[in-house]
């Protein structure tokens, strides 16, 4: 079976490439894994981001809608006020002519 040394060197290169065929296929494996979380943070990133836009659209909404009731009611305050104004100069002007 082993006859010459060069029979030893041929059985060390076949354990050799072996245990580099075992470490590659590890190897290969490992990144796959890897790349499969890295495959799963990302949707879940994709997730939050789309969440986290929907949730900036309806603050936006809500923003733009409350803003015109907003400007409604301050005219209105306004109008309001300058109502409740000219009725106290008419209570004084009519005051005066007494």
């Amino acid at each position: 079976m082993i006859e010459n040394s060069k029979d030893i060197l041929y059985i060390v290169l076949a354990f050799a490439v072996l245990w580099l065929a075992i470490f590659m296929a590890w190897a290969i494996y490992y990144m796959a894994m890897i790349l499969r979380e890295i495959k799963k943070a990302m949707t879940d990133v994709r997730k939050k981001i789309e969440l986290l836009e929907k949730v900036l659209m309806v603050f936006k909404e809500k923003l733009e809608s409350t803003s015109s009731h907003v400007r409604l009611l301050i005219e209105t305050a306004i109008n309001v006020a300058e109502f409740i104004k000219d009725r106290k100069e008419e209570k004084k002007g009519k005051g005066k002519k007494k």
